[in-house]
C-alpha cells in the first residue's frame, strides 16, 4: 500500500507560481533560460513523504534525481543504469554480481562508486531506518563492494524478482552517511546522479527540477520540469485548459472534456493501480466473515468500470489484473444479491425494522472513508455503499485527509488504491501479511490468514515459477473465501498533455501514479518539437506517443 502523501493546498499561491513559470517559458518576448519545449508543468495529485531513496521514494524508478543500478524501458524489460549491463547470477540464484559504469557522478561533483551501491542497500535494511518497503529486501543477506566498480549481492535464498528491486535510487554515502537518515537534510534536498537535480520542495505545491548538465546519459532537452501538487481533480482540469499546466492526470469524465482539442494529446495508461475498501478486522461487523464475503458479490464491479471509469479499467477481485499471467481463473466473482443476502441470513444477520440488519445487538452499519478531493474514490465509495444498502448494510461515506483518517484506519473502513507491477509479491506481501498489520499503509486492514501468510512466504522463497504460481494461486482462492479488503477496479491512468514534445509515451503504471508515472516517466528524453520542425523522433527506448497511447502489459504479476 502507498505510503501517506497528501498534505494541504495553497491553492492561490500555486496558482499565481504556475502562471508565472507558464508565461515565462512561453512568451517568445519574455527574457528568460527557456524557450519554448524546454520547460514542462505537470499536474499530480499526490506528493511523497520524502525525496531520499532510503526511505522508499522512487523505489520503483524513474526518480529523476536518481539512478538505480537497472531501469525499467517503455515495455517494463530491465535494462542497464548505473550498471553497465544485466547482473550475472549464479546457478543457484543466491549470488547477485554487477558491473558498474565508470565516471559517473553526483550532482555535487564527487563520483559514484561501489561503496554508495552498500551505502544504500545496507542502511535501507537497517532496524533504525524508517523504510516501509524494506521487507521487499528480505531475501538479502549481504551486500559488499568487489573494487570501486562491481558489486556482490548474497540473498538467503532465490528471490525471483531481486533484479528488479535493483531499480531503486542510489543514494551518495558522502552526504547521506554523514546525516539522520529519517530526518536529516538529505530527504529534502537530495542528491543523486539522475537526469534532474531538485530545485524548489514547496510542501503541497510543487516540485520543481532542473536539467543535470553532467547527467551520464546526456543532458535533456527539457532544462525545467516541475510538479505541482494539485489534490482537487476539477482544479487540475482547469489549470490545464487555462494554460497554467502542460499535463495532468485527469478522471475519466474530465479528461474526455479535452477530446478533440488538436494542441493536446490524450495518453490512456494500463496499470496495476486498484481501489479497494478495506474490512477492518477489528471492527464488529467488517471483522465478520460473512460480512465481509456477502460485500464481496453484493458489490457491482461491471457498472463502476462502465459508469465511474467509463470503461477505462476493469473489474478487480484481488490485487492481481486479470490479464495478468498471475491472476487466478475461476476466483471472479459476480454480482448477486440474493447470494448476499442469503451469506448473511445464514450468518444470524437479520433485516431490522429500518432494513438495516443486525446481529447479537450489533447493527450492520461502519464509517467508509475516502480522500477529499479525489473523485474517483468518492465515486467508487458512493457505489459500494448503494451496493452493501441493498444487501441491508448501512454504510457512511465521509471524506479526509490522511491526516485525518490514518488514526481511524484500525477500526473504520477506507477507499484505498495500491498496484505495483513487476511481481506479484512486492504489492501482496505489503498488503496480506498478518505481521504487517498496523505498519503505517502496509496491511490497512489488519487482515490475519494464516494460509495466506504461509502462501505468501513460499512465494517469496522460491524462483521456480510453477511453485510460485501455485503459492499465489493460494493467496487469490484465500481471499474469496475470506476477503478481507472488497477489491473494486482495476484503473487505467488518463493524461492530456500539450503536444510541445516528441518522445511521450506511458509504461505499465503502478498505483502511486503522477510523480513517477505518466508520459512524463521519461521526460529526460523528449525532444521539444520547436527546435527540430515536425520530424517525428522515438525516444532511446524506441517508443513513441501517439494521440492515445496505452501501455503494454507488465511481464508479471
Amino acid at each position: 500500500m502507498s505510503a501517506r502523501s497528501i498534505r494541504g493546498m495553497a491553492a492561490a499561491t500555486l496558482a499565481t507560481t504556475l502562471a508565472i513559470t507558464a508565461a515565462a517559458c512561453s512568451n517568445p518576448v519574455a527574457t528568460t533560460t527557456c524557450s519554448a519545449g524546454d520547460s514542462a508543468v505537470v499536474g499530480i495529485a499526490y506528493e511523497p513523504e520524502s525525496l531520499s531513496p532510503l526511505l522508499g521514494y522512487g523505489k520503483d524508478g524513474n526518480s529523476k534525481i536518481f539512478d538505480g543500478l537497472l531501469a525499467f524501458d517503455g515495455d517494463m524489460r530491465l535494462k542497464p543504469a548505473l550498471a553497465v549491463e544485466l547482473p550475472r547470477v549464479s546457478p543457484d540464484g543466491l549470488t547477485y554480481t554487477y558491473r558498474l559504469r565508470k565516471g559517473v557522478k553526483f550532482s555535487d561533483g564527487k563520483p559514484f562508486t561501489a561503496k554508495d551501491v552498500v551505502f544504500t542497500y545496507r542502511t535501507i535494511l537497517d532496524k533504525r531506518t524508517n523504510n516501509a518497503s524494506k521487507t521487499e529486501l528480505e531475501a538479502l543477506k549481504d551486500v559488499r563492494a568487489a573494487g570501486d566498480d562491481t558489486v556482490v549481492f548474497t540473498l538467503k535464498y532465490p528471490y525471483a524478482p531481486f533484479a528488479e528491486r535493483t531499480v531503486l535510487g542510489i543514494a551518495p554515502e558522502h552526504v547521506a552517511g554523514k546525516q539522520d537518515v529519517n530526518s536529516g537534510p538529505f530527504t529534502t534536498r537530495p542528491i543523486g546522479t539522475g537526469p534532474y537535480v531538485l530545485t524548489d520542495w514547496s510542501r503541497g505545491e510543487k516540485i520543481a527540477f532542473k536539467a543535470n548538465p553532467g547527467y551520464w546519459g546526456g543532458a535533456p532537452k527539457v532544462k525545467k520540469f516541475t510538479m505541482a501538487i494539485i489534490k482537487d481533480d476539477d482544479v487540475r482540469a482547469t489549470r490545464l485548459r487555462s494554460g497554467d499546466l502542460d499535463g495532468a492526470i485527469l478522471p475519466p469524465n474530465l479528461a474526455k472534456g479535452f477530446k478533440g482539442d488538436r494542441a493536446r494529446r490524450t495518453f490512456e495508461a494500463t496499470s496495476y493501480d486498484y481501489r479497494l475498501v478495506t474490512l477492518p478486522t477489528h471492527n464488529p461487523v467488517t471483522g465478520d466473515t460473512a460480512v465481509r464475503r456477502a460485500l464481496d458479490v453484493a458489490v457491482d464491479r461491471r457498472a463502476m468500470v462502465d459508469r465511474i471509469l467509463e470503461g477505462a479499467g476493469k473489474p478487480a477481485y484481488g490485487p492481481v489484473p486479470t490479464d495478468s499471467e498471475w491472476f487466478t481463473r475461476g476466483t471472479e466473482r459476480a454480482h448477486d444479491l440474493a447470494a448476499a443476502e442469503k451469506i448473511l441470513d445464514g450468518a444470524g444477520w437479520k433485516p431490522g425494522p429500518d432494513g438495516i440488519r443486525v446481529k447479537d445487538g450489533v447493527r450492520a452499519a461502519f464509517p467508509l472513508w475516502y480522500l477529499s478531493g479525489d473523485k474517483l474514490r468518492q465515486e467508487h465509495a458512493l457505489a459500494y455503499a448503494s451496493d452493501a444498502k441493498k444487501a441491508g448494510i448501512d454504510i457512511r461515506t465521509q471524506a479526509g485527509t490522511w491526516e485525518v483518517i490514518e488514526p481511524r484506519m484500525k477500526h473504520d473502513a477506507v477507499l484505498a488504491g495500491g498496484g505495483s507491477p513487476g511481481d506479484p509479491d512486492f504489492d501482496q506481501y505489503l498488503l496480506l501479511k498478518s505481521s504487517l498489520g498496523g505498519d503505517g499503509f502496509n496491511n490497512m486492514g489488519w487482515y490475519d490468514n494464516p494460509a495466506v501468510d504461509k502462501a505468501l512466504d513460499e512465494g517469496r522463497r522460491t524462483d521456480d515459477k510453477a511453485a510460485r504460481k501455485a503459492a499465489y494461486d493460494t493467496v487469490q482462492r484465500e481471499l474469496v473465501k475470506n476477503p478481507g479488503y472488497t477489491f473494486l477496479t482495476h484503473i487505467d491512468h488518463l493524461y492530456v498533455v500539450n503536444d510541445a514534445w516528441d518522445g511521450m509515451s506511458t509504461q505499465v503504471e503502478p498505483h502511486d501514479h503522477g510523480l513517477a508515472s505518466g508520459p512524463w516517466w521519461n521526460v529526460e528524453n523528449w525532444i521539444p518539437k520547436s527546435t527540430k520542425g515536425t520530424q517525428n523522433t522515438k525516444d532511446t527506448d524506441g517508443t513513441k506517443g501517439t494521440s492515445s497511447t496505452k501501455g503494454t502489459e507488465g511481464a508479471e504479476k
